[in-house]
């Protein structure tokens, strides 16, 4: 069972750092800190693409990490 696990949270640890990894960066620089924060927040919705699967899939597969994390020491 808890080979099992451990290979689960391997392919789960390796899905989030690729999802992670894949994502484009949601900073301008300076200047987006400074003027953009309000873009950020009514601006543009990336409710469609590849950007919206892979921040499901990270969002999933971190949920996913940690449970797996909480069951291997329970296992243990």
């Amino acid at each position: 069972m808890r080979i099992f696990l451990i290979v689960i949270q391997f392919v789960v640890c390796i899905t989030l750092i690729v999802s992670v990894l894949l994502q484009p960066g949601k900073s301008a620089g300076l200047s987006g800190s400074i003027a953009g924060g309000a873009e950020q927040l009514f601006g543009k919705q990336r409710s469609k693409g590849y950007e919206a699967l892979f921040a499901k899939i990270t969002t999933a597969s971190a949920i996913l990490f940690m449970l797996l994390s909480v069951a291997l020491v329970m296992v243990k």
